[in-house]
């Protein structure tokens, strides 16, 4: 069983990026398999730091091959200047290690136009979207209106489907949202140009991946966005267009559950959140700031795609846990253990209060959700540094106690720790370390 996924358990930006070039260097085969450029994955090698959008994070281990798998909507424009941005610092972005799926849809400008048109009017009940134009592909995409990769095989025919679809979205740009239309000429010709360059990398990936694994391939599926933001299993209706959960892996790569071997799930240390939403551990105090960090830092809580500052908060037990449970995950990263040092105390949310009733399991709805209140369990803190840390058992007592109670909170068993953003800063938790 070959097949390793791994995903969000949260809202997104837990440090995926990170984990999936973890991950890589063992794999033969790197797949997003669902999102578009939305999703902001940062992996920091040495003194180099890559910011991924679109492009797989196992592009920068070099035997492995990255598939943008059929669950994702692609914007060429996008695609390419991070193709191109990667092979001007030495990367090989050729077709033989990228392959793109001839079933993805693609993100052309009058998708992204009707994005922050429609964004516009919604006024104070916004969603917080990337702007990138995912909705409305995933939209056309569930209407059958949509334009597929493989149109991108020939390029003249495919620019004639492009200006018809512009055309329409114009009608709506125009009449509904009363915004200016966009050119259908000049944006098929844009395309055209993509295609040339782009056509040489399509691929039947269902096929490509299923070959692979009866080959006794290792296949490492790479999820966007987090559980929480899951088009069925989020937040809805502050949640993306696409599958976020390990489900969607299936859907994306094209082949079924039976190859599965791990499902991995990526957690920050606290809760963080960007956009519109409910949150219920969400602080506006000087922890929230400590959490963020300054901005100075790179690795600050400041969005990978939007540049936006996150929403921080105490890490919600209550979440966690009902991400382990969609998932199935069968093991956690948590990331950023470091930056809970310098709190005393430390608290997680073990339950919630709604309408003055003990819950220990999310409600389903958004409108719920916000109307709970966070039930803490407080923890001792730490002092010092923890970057230098290479080892579980050289943790402070107070963080191995840390990392046993998310183990005991969530139900799964917290593989990994990260105490920085290198590669280096990965701690392996022992078995035995990681229980009461």
């Amino acid at each position: 069983m070959p097949l390793t996924i791994i995903v969000g358990a949260q809202w997104g930006d837990e440090g995926k990026g990170r984990v999936t070039d973890l991950f890589a260097a063992q794999a033969d085969v790197a797949v997003r398999y669902s999102g578009g450029d939305n999703a902001g994955h940062t992996v920091t090698v040495g003194a180099e730091r890559y910011k991924l959008h679109l492009v797989p994070s196992g592009i920068l281990c070099p035997g492995a091959v990255c598939v943008l798998g059929s669950g994702m909507v692609i914007n060429p424009e996008a695609l390419l200047r991070e193709m191109d941005g990667l092979a001007a610092r030495g990367v090989d972005v050729s077709p033989a290690r990228l392959k793109i799926s001839r079933a993805a849809h693609l993100i052309l400008p009058c998708h992204t136009a009707l994005d922050a048109a429609a964004e516009r009017a919604r006024g104070q009940g916004a969603i917080g979207t990337t702007l990138r134009g995912i909705g409305p592909a995933y939209t056309d995409k569930a209407a059958r209106g949509g334009l597929r990769a493989e149109a991108l095989a020939d390029p003249e025919a495919g620019a004639e489907q492009v200006a018809a679809l512009v055309a329409e979205k114009n009608r709506s740009l125009t009449q509904l949202y009363g915004a200016e239309p966009l050119d259908p000429q000049a944006v098929a010709r844009q395309f055209v140009e993509h295609a040339r360059r782009l056509a040489p990398y399509l691929a039947d990936v269902s096929l490509y991946v299923y070959e692979r694994l009866q080959a006794g391939a290792r296949v490492l599926a790479e999820g966007a966005q987090g559980t929480l933001l899951d088009l069925d299993h989020g937040s809805y209706p502050f949640v993306t267009s696409s599958s976020t959960t390990a489900g969607g892996a299936f859907a994306g790569l094209g082949v079924g559950p039976q190859w599965t071997a791990r499902v991995v799930g990526v957690a920050k240390a606290f809760q963080t959140r960007v956009g519109s939403g409910p949150m219920p551990t969400e602080l506006h105090d000087e922890v929230a700031q400590h959490l963020r960090g300054t901005g100075a830092n790179p690795w600050d809580e400041y969005g990978t795609t939007t540049g936006r500052p996150r929403r921080c908060g105490w890490l919600d037990g209550v979440l966690l846990r009902y991400a382990a449970r969609v998932n199935g995950l069968t093991e956690i990263v948590l990331t950023k253990l470091d930056i809970l040092g310098g709190l005393e105390p430390l608290r997680i949310c073990t339950g919630y209060l709604l309408d003055g009733e003990r819950l220990a399991e999310a409600p389903l709805g958004a409108e719920a959700l916000a109307r709970c209140t966070p039930i803490y369990e407080e923890l001792s803190g730490w002092t010092g540094d923890l970057q230098d840390v290479r080892r579980s058992a050289d943790l402070p007592e107070a963080a191995q106690v840390y990392v046993r109670r998310v183990v005991a909170i969530a139900g799964v068993p917290v593989a990994w720790v990260s105490v920085g953003p290198e590669r280096d800063q990965m701690i392996t938790i022992d078995e035995e370390s990681s229980h009461d």
